[in-house]
């Protein structure tokens, strides 16, 4: 390489963007850091942080050093609030957001907004708000309605409910209002309120989610949008096609939640990793299906 290649190549590193870390952040010289990271001032980056590109932390973020070469990772889009603190070896997976002083001591999953301590989900971002729950909606006089949501193919359905002095009743037919024959049937109680659930889709399988006690709820995804639903009341259920991500959480503690599912159990059915979700979402738009 002759002197002039070499003082061009020295320019052109100049010329590059860079990550914008303040002069009064800590970070550790072995942490790579994307061109278009920011980290505030008074944040502390040890090493063992992985970030990906687009990543913002706030004034005096605080990562907790790493113990046994245990690494933090940092996805892409990842935001992190002023004055919080996350544990060594945790995941915040893309997009997800960890408000002001929070202090994460687990992995936060794709989208997911946590706060507190120790830090919990309290909802995703751009998510729309679904219907009002049931206790504010008219319940139908006689037979059922659905509405559709934004979300491809997801429904929410109303069954009506029948008064009577020995005990009420709610009612609902498979094939008929709702769009599948049930081969399997499962329940989840006893979920601690900040534990989350489901958080896969099923390439094939069609599920229907009724809370029969208690409440909870549900995030319906289909890689484009997504929606929250209350599902508060026995009459009331959400139906999920396939290729629809969906996460239950914001457990009552009493909550009892009723899913029925049009195939027996197959673990190859399952999405599992959002990414590969979205791909799965691609391929078909692709295909045209």
């Amino acid at each position: 390489m002759s002197a002039l290649d070499t003082v061009f190549r020295q320019l052109a590193v100049n010329a590059a963007p860079r990550a914008q870390v303040d002069p009064l952040a800590r970070v550790d010289e072995s942490v790579r850091l994307p061109d278009d990271v920011i980290i505030k001032a008074g944040a502390y980056v040890p090493a063992g942080v992985s970030f990906e590109p687009g990543c913002c932390i706030g004034p005096n973020v605080a990562f907790v050093e790493a113990v046994g070469g245990a690494v933090t990772q940092v996805r892409r889009g990842v935001h992190v609030g002023a004055n919080a603190t996350v544990w060594a070896g945790v995941t915040l997976a893309a997009k997800c957001v960890v408000r002001p002083g929070a202090v994460v001591t687990r992995s936060v999953p794709p989208g997911a907004i946590v706060e507190g301590n120790p830090a919990a989900i309290v909802g995703y971002v751009d998510t729309q708000a679904g219907p009002v729950g049931a206790m504010h909606a008219p319940v139908p006089a006689r037979g059922s309605t659905s509405e559709a949501l934004p979300v491809k193919g997801v429904t929410l359905h109303h069954f009506p409910v029948i008064p009577d002095l020995r005990g009420n009743l709610t009612v609902g037919e498979f094939q008929r209002e709702i769009p599948f024959v049930p081969l399997r049937w499962f329940m989840v109680f006893g979920v601690p309120s900040r534990e989350v659930r489901g958080e896969h889709a099923h390439r094939a399988c069609h599920q229907f989610l009724l809370c029969l006690r208690g409440s909870c709820s549900v995030v319906a995804d289909d890689g484009r949008q997504r929606v929250e639903v209350l599902l508060d009341a026995p009459q009331r259920g959400l139906y999920l096609p396939p290729l629809t991500w969906g996460i239950q959480y914001k457990y009552s503690a009493d909550a009892t939640l009723m899913v029925f599912a049009s195939h027996h159990y197959d673990a190859g059915d399952y999405s599992r990793e959002y990414d590969e979700f979205t791909a799965l979402m691609g391929r078909r738009e692709t295909s045209g299906a």
